[in-house]
């Protein structure tokens, strides 16, 4: 027997197991923007007079919250940052490209290599840190950079359910405090520096961006970064995948149980004692030893990694 959508007993084209429900077309277009609209308004996210700027990588997550955005009547710009990860990089600025020319958007394209003297995969295995490391590090900093240039009040990210409960899983099975601290769905702009920062899909699970997409007629890049392979989160997910499987709304529990216990994490994350980095003049920890130089984890990160490959010329800024 076909399912029945919940909210007009219509025919149902998705299911949402964790709220034992399924909907049809509109009425689950609706939900996913309600889940939206209620991180927002929870949270405080970003108003309506707020310049906005999402971070997108061609993927499904992004392009869905750039759309819904939109949709909501945000002033929301997006943000490319191409990574150099060769054929995969090129067709994912150029999903975003259209994506923006079909909506009239604002899409700003900003090149790590051209910028910064390096790509991923250059990175990859150098400098310490995984390519998957240097790939979060690279686009926290940039993103941060460009909101700051560009006079934006607040950096959107795509981080839905599955991406959050996998993330904070792993912090839980470290017992990373400081890194439990900062995953929470809003960072705020607490230091000058320092750009407000934002998860409004964290209510959303990765399927259910997939199907929006699906039924808005979004294009969206399908394939998974070739240099993903391997990623300890990507593990994570596959878990709590088998968990979810075997009982609907373990993630959400999981993720939401977290949230509602996370105010004594956040005050040990707002008590750290910031200053600007010597070398960017970005903010950053202040070192333990006052005699010694603040340099900030991509300077730093930058600095092992430029040295390890050959020369080029860094456009300037």
């Amino acid at each position: 027997m076909a399912m029945r959508c919940k909210r007009c007993r219509g025919t149902a084209v998705m299911e949402v197991r964790r709220h034992n429900a399924a909907f049809c077309r509109d009425c689950f277009l609706h939900y996913v923007g309600q889940q939206v609209t209620r991180a927002i308004a929870k949270y405080r996210m970003a108003g309506h007079t707020d310049r906005v700027l999402v971070a997108v990588s061609g993927g499904k997550d992004s392009l869905a919250l750039w759309d819904l955005l939109l949709e909501l009547g945000y002033q929301a710009d997006g943000l490319y940052l191409s990574l150099g990860i060769g054929a995969y990089s090129e067709r994912s600025k150029a999903v975003c490209q259209e994506f923006a020319e079909a909506r009239g958007a604002t899409l700003l394209v900003h090149d790590l290599a051209g910028e910064h003297g390096y790509t991923i995969p250059e990175a990859a295995g150098k400098g310490g840190r995984s390519s998957c490391g240097v790939c979060g590090l690279s686009k926290r900093y940039v993103f941060n950079r460009a909101a700051l240039d560009g006079g934006y009040d607040v950096v959107c990210t795509g981080h839905n359910l599955d991406d959050e409960a996998a993330v904070l899983f792993g912090n839980t099975l470290r017992w990373d405090t400081a890194a439990m601290a900062r995953q929470f769905p809003v960072l705020e702009a607490t230091r000058p520096g320092l750009v407000k920062k934002v998860k409004p899909l964290y209510r959303v699970a990765e399927r259910e961006t997939a199907a929006y997409c699906v039924l808005k007629g979004i294009d969206y890049v399908v394939e998974e970064c070739p240099l993903v392979a391997g990623n300890t989160q990507m593990r994570h997910k596959e878990t709590l995948n088998q968990m979810e499987e075997a009982a609907p709304g373990t993630k959400h529990s999981f993720l939401f149980g977290y949230l509602d216990r996370a105010a004594a994490l956040l005050k040990v994350a707002d008590d750290a004692d910031l200053t600007e980095c010597a070398r960017c003049g970005m903010t950053t920890q202040a070192p333990e030893d006052p005699a010694s130089e603040a340099v900030c984890a991509f300077c730093r990160s930058k600095a092992r990694l430029v040295k390890t490959l050959p020369i080029v010329e860094v456009a300037s800024r």
